[in-house]
């Protein structure tokens, strides 16, 4: 682990063949001030936002085709949050959360995911670019963070022993820097697999969860601590810890005026010029990146 490896917006997997086991570590910086920047959310809702975010990066980044598309959405209701989604896809994350403001007035200053979010749900979905496929788990916002309610998707949904934990820390100058680890158990001889299928009780998890879980929120959050340096701490006294290739993260919209114009085109000609102002346009508001785009009616 000599390697030198970027502090912020990278994403590092790894492999324990000796124990099964694999995962990916993520710190972001830049990049979640960038998608945090384009609303003024509270400090509790941007503190919950950046943790999709960086769930959404250590997930997406498992994806092996670049085309590939990872999202998370909250389904709420009854919360001050009605609506939370980000997704990946190639190393590019967006995001967004809409919010009531009266009821997030009334929240207290360090809000339980169901003060957030009421009786809400939170569905993962990984969409597979090449093949075509499609697997989606939905599971209850439960437990004391996001992370918590992810873990238990991978145990529902993929059968998956996983263990989730996510870091937020704001800096005095007003940015943030989250970091977050995933480490999954995978059976004998199926390393690397996109959906396996594993025992709970496998006594080779049971031990590296064991170290993954002795990762601090400061660590995960130390701009200072490369992510090399930090699986170092965890699993030095192991036999072999294999680092695979880094993924660079930023912040991506696919927003442009030609997608935006693409869409468009689908309508019928009628649907069209009810769209239009009157001048040959089309107005579309990106909630992801908080821009309007005035957009050329496309040819009939």
């Amino acid at each position: 682990m000599t390697t030198e490896i970027a502090t912020l917006d990278t994403a590092l997997g790894f492999t324990i063949a000796s124990r099964h086991a694999r995962g990916r570590v993520v710190r972001l910086g830049p990049a979640l001030d960038a998608i945090l920047a384009a609303h003024a959310y509270p400090p509790a809702l941007a503190k919950v936002l950046a943790e999709a975010l960086v769930l959404a990066a250590l997930f997406g980044s498992t994806l092996k085709n670049e085309e590939g598309q990872l999202t998370l959405q909250a389904q709420t209701q009854g919360g001050a949050v009605d609506l939370l989604v980000v997704d990946y896809r190639g190393g590019e994350m967006r995001g967004y959360l809409r919010f009531d403001a009266d009821k997030v007035a009334e929240m207290p200053a360090e809000p339980s995911l169901f003060a957030m979010f009421g009786k809400g749900y939170l569905a993962i979905t990984f969409d597979q670019e090449t093949t075509g496929e499609r697997y989606q788990g939905i599971v209850p916002l439960e437990g004391g963070s996001l992370a918590d309610a992810a873990e238990h998707y991978f145990a529902q949904s993929e059968q998956l022993p996983s263990l989730v934990r996510v870091a937020v820390k704001t800096l005095g100058d007003g940015t943030h820097v989250a970091g977050g680890i995933l480490v999954q158990h995978l059976p004998e001889g199926e390393e690397g697999r996109e959906r396996l299928h594993a025992k709970l009780d496998h006594p080779e998890w049971q031990h590296v969860e064991a170290l993954a879980n002795t990762a601090q929120a400061d660590e995960l959050t130390d701009i200072g601590l490369g992510l090399d340096q930090l699986l170092w701490r965890l699993f030095h006294e192991e036999e072999e810890v294999r680092i695979l290739p880094v993924a660079s993260l930023s912040r991506g919209c696919r927003c442009s005026p030609d997608h935006i114009q693409s869409v468009i085109a689908r309508f019928p000609p009628e649907e069209r010029a009810e769209m239009s102002d009157g001048h040959g346009f089309v107005h579309v508001d990106c909630e992801f990146c908080a821009r309007s785009f005035p957009v050329a009616m496309p040819p009939a």
